[in-house]
């Protein structure tokens, strides 16, 4: 079975790969916010600070008399910022206890037009257009004299100090291991209908414009640096630092690391016959044995994803491994599991069965990340769906086709350093990879393309990293996939160093299925239902002479979520029969008067709506089956229970 999935998903490349070719995948980006940036690093007081110029080209149609810029470290700065605001209502205040030098700031201390010595500092003023936060600094507005029309560059003079945070937000240090991301004043995206510039919340990531960047790092010599971009020089200096230089072209966000500690592993990965990508992997000392592991699967997870997605957006790619948490209180929040153009943190612990598939699935998600948002730049503050949702449903497929049988279910313990393998329960795409169980727990209080950044504190991930893929899913099962596959590459290839919103993925999708999917899209992803589909009795009485049985089959919608469903029935006399409803009523009812009895219905038998948060109650048999369920499940729990004993047997 998993062997025939993955010849499957192989023709499937093939087929992706011609559709692909067909279309402009070469295209570069209309850079039109360009940085020369230098930073200097001081350990000691872990300060940073920069210098650098902006220059940014106004791509409307309408002049503009004002710039917007983020400055996210300021989300960190008191516990009145929106982000902490935010992450309270989520119910963490673990941050809110945390001492003012293990907060951030970012100050800007010059602000000027280039080459001129007129200081703009004040008239920049913070701006809060999404929540009217007054105390909120992360997002500022600054008013020119002269209005930027289209097709004109402005340039600005900046410079700043910044305090780096202990890790929030996957962004920070630890010990002495610095991930520094969204670190430097940054422009927004201005188009047609504004401003596109949000402040920083604690449920949504980032939105930027393509540009060039040029970025001089300074840190302590001999520690290592890995960084968006490729690096093009190195100047040691005399008080014991080094200056790293990388420049980075078709990007939209410059993040970098350092360590002392970092061991360095580089490696050349031949995608295809006439390309090829520069791997370099920062991996931490601890976990030195398992560098091989992590270049063999960053290996397999780029060459499917240019066999299906096109060429990789750059010639390299920077992966660092992060320092595990054990204690988030006491060490920080984890700064693993995130993406930036050419540059990606990974994640994994001391101890990692080869059958757990904890450190594949962070490289496969974010190196998938590479083309969905950092290349398809999507507006993750307002549509996170589109790029969580997509990156999750393509990587967990290519998990399922790369390593078919790889991977069991794998429990941890004591801050995840012990690890608890179950044998018996296989990875399942459904199950393991898009979380199936959990979301029918928690389904999430929004449709996924409510605006990211208004959705439920509580349950935005649910929306979109597990509502988004399985409606994915669904849609993969029903319009096939070779159709799936087109519509994911045709995305791919259309919004390359663009930014593509909804209606764009829908285009592709119903190009690709060659009709209308819209129906199906708005059913799962544009609306916040629920699904919950049931046989709720099956009614039989038979004729006074015996020969003729009259069944009535009741089928009902418990639940908002309208979604059309096939029924299958079963007659006694071994005939069965398929029906359709379209799901839209309360109630539905299938009447039959034949010679044989009903004995078994079925509501989507194919499983083609893995939204349906009620599995167990889409089917009705007239002979019941405890005595099957029991012997399918029973192994199962005593296998739990007996790896509970043992568990307490081996530390009591």
């Amino acid at each position: 079975m998993r062997r025939a999935a993955f010849l499957s998903f192989a023709a499937l490349l093939c087929l992706a790969s011609s559709s692909i070719d067909a279309q402009q995948v070469d295209v570069r980006a209309d850079g039109n916010a360009n940085y020369t940036l230098s930073a200097r690093l001081d350990p000691d007081t872990r300060t940073l600070t920069g210098v650098g110029r902006i220059t940014w080209r106004n791509r409307t149609a309408t002049p503009t008399a004002t710039l917007r810029l983020h400055l996210y470290w300021n989300a960190w700065r008191d516990l009145d910022s929106t982000w902490m605001r935010e992450m309270a209502l989520e119910g963490d205040t673990s941050l809110a206890w945390r001492p003012a030098r293990d907060r951030s700031a970012i100050d800007l201390t010059a602000l000027r037009l280039a080459d001129t010595t007129t200081d703009l500092l004040p008239r920049l003023t913070f701006v809060a257009p999404d929540d009217g936060n007054a105390r909120d600094r992360t997002l500022a507005e600054l008013a020119l004299d002269t209005p930027v029309d289209p097709g004109e560059s402005i340039a600005l003079d900046v410079a700043w100090t910044a305090r780096v945070p202990r890790t929030f937000a996957r962004t920070g240090v630890l010990d002495r291991d610095y991930v520094v991301a969204h670190w430097f004043p940054k422009i927004g995206v201005l188009d047609d209908r504004g401003w596109r510039a949000s402040q920083f919340h604690a449920s949504t990531e980032f939105f930027a414009d393509f540009g060039t960047y040029d970025v001089g790092l300074t840190v302590p010599t001999g520690w290592i640096v890995g960084a968006t971009g490729i690096e093009r020089a190195r100047d040691v200096h005399d008080n014991g630092t080094t200056t790293h230089r990388y420049r980075a072209e078709d990007v939209h966000d410059f993040a970098w690391a350092t360590s002392p500690e970092f061991i360095v592993h580089e490696r050349r990965v031949d995608v295809a016959a006439d390309r090829a990508i520069d791997v370099r992997l920062l991996i931490r000392p601890e976990h030195a044995p398992q560098a091989t592991r992590h270049l063999e699967a960053a290996r397999d997870v780029l060459v499917a994803l240019d066999r299906r997605l096109g060429p990789f957006p750059w010639p390299q790619l920077t992966i660092v491994d992060p320092a595990t948490i054990v204690n988030p209180r006491a060490q920080g929040e984890s700064t693993g599991g995130m993406e930036y153009p050419m540059f990606i943190m990974a994640g994994t612990h001391w101890s990692n069965p080869w059958v757990d598939d904890a450190l594949e699935d962070v490289l496969a998600h974010e190196i998938t990340h590479q083309y969905f948002q950092s290349a398809v730049a999507t507006d993750e503050v307002r549509d996170a769906w589109l790029d969580e949702g997509v990156t999750t449903w393509v990587s967990d497929e290519l998990i399922d086709a790369i390593w078919p049988t790889r991977f069991v279910a794998v429990d941890r313990y004591f801050g995840g350093l012990v690890a608890w393998r179950y044998p018996q329960i296989r990875w399942s795409r459904p199950h393991l990879g898009f979380s199936l169980d959990t979301y029918r727990v928690e389904p999430g209080w929004d449709a996924p393309t409510t605006e990211t950044w208004r959705q439920s504190p509580r349950t935005w991930a649910h929306t979109n990293y597990l509502r988004a893929p399985l409606a994915l899913e669904t849609l993969r099962r029903t319009i096939g996939d070779d159709a799936m596959t087109r519509a994911i590459a045709t995305f791919a290839a259309r919004g390359r160093f663009r930014h593509p919103g909804p209606a764009d993925f829908t285009a592709a999708v119903n190009d690709s299925a060659g009709r209308d999917m819209t129906w199906l899209l708005d059913a799962t992803l544009g609306r916040p239902d629920t699904f919950d589909y049931a046989v709720d009795d099956v009614v039989t009485s038979e004729d006074q002479a015996g020969d003729r049985v009259e069944s009535t089959v009741f089928l009902r919608r418990l639940a908002p979520g309208v979604f059309p469903v096939d029924v299958h029935v079963t007659f006694d006399d071994g005939r069965e029969v398929v029906e359709s409803w379209d799901g839209a009523a309360p109630w539905h009812a299938l009447r039959y008067d034949e010679a044989a009895r009903v004995t078994r219905v079925e509501i989507d038998p194919a499983r083609v709506l893995v939204l349906d948060v009620h599995r167990t109650n889409n089917s009705w048999t007239a002979t019941p089956r405890a005595a099957d369920a029991a012997h399918r499940w029973t192994p199962r729990w005593v296998a739990w229970l007996q790896h509970v004993l043992l568990t307490y047997g081996f530390f009591v």
